[in-house]
């Protein structure tokens, strides 16, 4: 396979934007700040008509081992001997994000499905549901991994890219196939919980109204002090740990939103009632340990040396590390070698198994890694 990056700023940037091969995918990350969005997708496909070209909005474009914001980060990949199908669904034709996923792996199975990719609206969509009804029916030889589209610190709208068009309420399927396909996965986090567990008393799918009897969101604002004024942004730095059994390894939940007026949270993913959740704080150098086991856990179920790797990390930890944040990248980076090019987004979810032989899970707060190659020869 043959990837190339670029990094674009302006209508300027794309009118000179000349690739010297005819890709098969452009995976973009792009701001919500990028002006001229439409335009520019519109150029890039009347350049490459034959191209798939599809990405989400971020909160943070990842480029290499930097950082950036207000751009359009751009990966041309042509494969050798793999084939691409790309299927988009929105959740206003679906009863639920289940069903919707569901439909994505129907239209994408085949024989020969090695790795399905995911972009999804970061906002609209409840991303535990989405991944159940993905994974309703997958083969153990299938993997899943994606993530859910970023829109800064605002927690106002996301989108995906399908082509010259972008849209909220979407989710991006994007069905890779054939044996010469090799494809890493892992996902780490590095939080520390602390304080007592608490049971889920009342919830409905990923809102969460009671924990121990007591309306949640008072309960989380006084453990947020003076910064349950800045809810739900805040609420990335003070995440949830769920588990619904003793055997169950834990999950992070971030809040999407609150309500006053019901005294509930909105989070990305199911809180099952029963189940029990404690809240996480960070810790800086676990943070970036944690990056780096993601990225040694990619070799297990990968090879050592890919061409790609895509990184999906969550804005919370962008908003913890701050003036650190590139340090996760640089760890990453020091792992996987000067082969691949890296790319990704900060987002508002990640999807993938937490390593090889365990279920994909929707993700918060972790570093997400998806590694691509291909054999010389199919195998």
């Amino acid at each position: 396979m043959k990837a190339i990056q670029k990094v674009v700023r302006s209508i300027e940037d794309i009118n000179n934007f000349k690739l010297d091969f005819e890709p098969q995918l452009m995976l973009i990350f792009a701001s919500p700040s990028y002006p001229n969005i439409q335009e520019s997708l519109s150029i890039l496909k009347e350049c490459y008509p034959n191209t798939s070209i599809t990405g989400c909005s971020t909160s943070g474009e990842i480029q290499d081992i930097n950082v950036i914001d207000d751009s359009l980060v751009v990966n041309a990949i042509k494969f050798d001997n793999t084939g691409h199908k790309i299927v988009s669904k929105n959740i206003d034709f679906f009863e639920d994000s289940y069903q919707l996923g569901k439909t994505i792996f129907d239209e994408l199975y085949s024989n020969d499905l090695q790795h399905i990719l995911i972009f999804s609206d970061g906002l609209l969509i409840n991303g535990a549901q989405l991944v159940k009804g993905l994974a309703l029916n997958l083969p153990t030889s299938v993997s899943i991994t994606g993530g859910l589209a970023g829109d800064g610190e605002k927690f106002e709208s996301t989108f995906v890219i399908n082509n010259n068009i972008t849209s909220s309420g979407d989710v991006i399927g994007i069905g890779l196939y054939g044996n010469s396909l090799q494809v890493g996965f892992s996902s780490k986090g590095g939080w520390d919980s602390f304080g007592l567990e608490r049971r889920v008393t009342k919830s409905e799918g990923n809102v969460l109204f009671e924990l121990d009897n007591e309306p949640a969101l008072s309960l989380y604002k006084s453990f947020l002090g003076s910064k349950a004024n800045e809810l739900p942004s805040s609420g990335l730095l003070f995440p949830l740990s769920l588990r619904t059994s003793s055997e169950q390894k834990p999950v992070v939940r971030t809040i999407l939103a609150i309500n006053e007026n019901t005294n509930s949270l909105t989070f990305a993913g199911d809180i099952p009632e029963g189940s029990y959740v404690r809240l996480m704080k960070a810790n800086v150098d676990r943070l970036i340990s944690g990056a780096e086991d993601s990225a040694s856990n990619t070799k297990l179920t990968g090879i050592s040396e890919p061409e790609f790797a895509l990184l999906i990390s969550c804005v919370g930890r962008r908003m913890v590390l701050k003036q650190m944040v590139e340090e996760e990248l640089e760890a990453v980076r020091d792992v996987l070698g000067e082969k691949p090019i890296i790319s990704g987004f900060y987002s508002y979810g990640e999807l993938a198994p937490f390593e090889k032989f365990t279920p994909c899970e929707l993700h918060n707060q972790t570093m997400t890694i998806t590694t691509f190659s291909e054999s010389s020869q199919a195998i």
